[in-house]
């Protein structure tokens, strides 16, 4: 549910935040660019679903090679093809979108300049397009099935999403590492094959809720708007993981408002619906909304806020990344609605794209040492961005996924297969990430990030200290305000 194309919005000037206006106001046109179909998902799990015992998962998975050789072992990273409408429209005001080959390049290389346990990774980039949805079946099945088959998936951005991982990990039993997330029952369903770079997104929402409550947004007197998607994957993270979570808290009786948000809802129906969720919400007398849908409903509910001169607060997460959507979109349009509006991560939010110690505002150590290899061998980005890589970009991630895979794959040995792999996959402990600051796994853990913090959307104008500085030393048009720092995800 978390993580795509437009997760990434960062501190950016304000004519720069008008350029990526432009490109939103395609992606929810077209909405060619959202994760979860709203078709009902036959792999979702029921109430009454038998999940193994996780505690020894690991050691049950296969002990098939395919795409292992004496020296090389065969990895598949998936890329949004740049020629295709969602990678020309949705990826076109971003310089780094265009070197992810690169970057998968320069990241492999470098790890076959030591080796992974003897071999080379020999990697297939994927090139694919978002609304092909046969197509990326098609490529699934040629990925995990037959003499070609590849040992593993690795997507470093989260471009490879929803049931396309079910089909990989769940039915392929090939291993796959991969960005975009959703509640624990995706990783039930896939254990032992496949694993987050992301949040788990019932930990995240627990902690939504816990969070809440501390910050006084949540009590029983209070009136709590849900705002829902109707897809599957919403309902599901509604009715398991929300609802218990609020009622535990004594709210029993929060106002849900249901709205269309799958990629084949039409744009009017969308439209339709949103000023309906707000007329609710507000003569409810609503005064904290959680949101729980992704772009292409969250853009059309801001704009019937503000339309009905209606602000409550918004509990914001990195659920649909509706905090870093949130950021892209203050000044313009929805400066009422999102200025001053808080959330949670468990990414980097709130540094600045530089050297200097994340203490300082700068890079965490996973970046800072994904920007020295990548320095090595490649030109600096040039100006306006350069000469830094986005701390929370898609060069960065790439570097952590490929990373976190030659880890595992190291450990694992050269007796190298998927139950050794999946095995070492279970024993990664704090290593440093880049989105995240450290990933952590286990045989029951296949969500890496263990932490969160606290951050508020700010509109820095007049400049202000609250932002942290470029590397420019100059003020930030709008930033993320570091408002309370990492602390222990919840997990119930």
């Amino acid at each position: 549910m978390t993580g795509r194309t437009w997760r990434r919005f960062r501190r950016r000037t304000h004519a720069a935040q008008t350029r990526v206006l432009g490109a939103v106001a395609i992606v929810v046109a077209l909405l060619t660019w959202v994760a979860v179909s709203s078709k009902p998902l036959t792999s979702a799990s029921p109430p009454n679903t038998v999940v193994r015992a996780r505690s020894s998962v690991v050691d049950l998975a296969d002990t098939r090679a395919p795409g292992v050789m004496p020296t090389t072992v065969r990895v598949v990273f998936p890329v949004v093809s740049l020629t295709s409408l969602a990678g020309s429209q949705g990826f076109a005001k971003d310089i780094e979108y265009g070197w992810q080959e690169k970057a998968i390049h320069t990241f492999v290389d470098d790890i076959n300049r030591r080796g992974v346990a003897g071999r080379h990774i020999d990697a297939e980039i994927a090139r694919f397009d978002p609304t092909d949805r046969a197509g990326m079946r098609a490529l699934c099945k040629r990925w995990t099935e037959g003499d070609g088959a590849a040992f593993a998936v690795v997507d470093g951005l989260g471009a490879w999403t929803g049931d396309n991982q079910l089909c990989v990990a769940q039915e392929g039993h090939t291993p796959m590492i991969g960005q975009w997330t959703t509640i624990s029952d995706w990783t039930n369903l896939a254990a032992p094959y496949l694993w987050w770079t992301g949040a788990d997104q019932t930990a995240l929402l627990d902690t939504v809720i816990s969070w809440g409550r501390s910050s006084g947004a949540l009590a029983p007197d209070h009136r709590v708007g849900i705002l829902v998607g109707d897809r599957a994957t919403d309902q599901t993270a509604l009715h398991t993981v929300v609802l218990p979570a609020l009622a535990r808290i004594g709210i029993t009786d929060p106002v849900v408002s249901v709205i269309p948000a799958g990629a084949d809802d039409a744009v009017a129906s969308v439209a339709t619906k949103a000023p309906l969720a707000v007329q609710q919400f507000r003569e409810a007398k609503v005064t904290t909304v959680i949101p729980l849908v992704p772009f292409n409903a969250f853009f059309p509910y801001l704009q019937a806020e503000t339309q009905q001169r209606f602000f409550p607060r918004l509990l914001l997460s990195d659920y649909e990344s509706t905090i870093q959507i949130g950021l892209g979109l203050v000044p313009i349009p929805y400066e009422k609605a999102l200025n001053g509006q808080q959330g949670i991560t468990t990414l980097t939010l709130g540094a600045s794209d530089d050297t200097r110690p994340a203490s300082d505002g700068g890079y965490n150590p996973g970046v800072r040492g994904c920007y020295a290899t990548w320095t090595a061998t490649n030109a600096p980005p040039p100006l306006p961005q350069g000469p830094y890589l986005e701390a929370q970009g898609p060069v960065v991630a790439w570097c952590q996924a490929i990373r976190l895979f030659a880890r595992a794959a190291s450990n694992a040995g050269h007796d190298l297969n998927h139950r050794t792999f999946v095995q070492a996959m279970s024993r990664v402990h704090d290593i440093d990430g880049t989105m995240s600051p450290t990933l952590t796994y286990g045989p029951d853990r296949f969500s890496g990030p263990t932490d969160y913090r606290v951050v508020r959307i700010h509109d820095n104008v007049p400049p202000s200290g609250r932002c942290a500085l470029t590397w420019q030393k100059i003020a930030q048009g709008t930033c993320w305000v570091v408002e309370q720092d990492w602390k222990p995800l919840v997990t119930s």
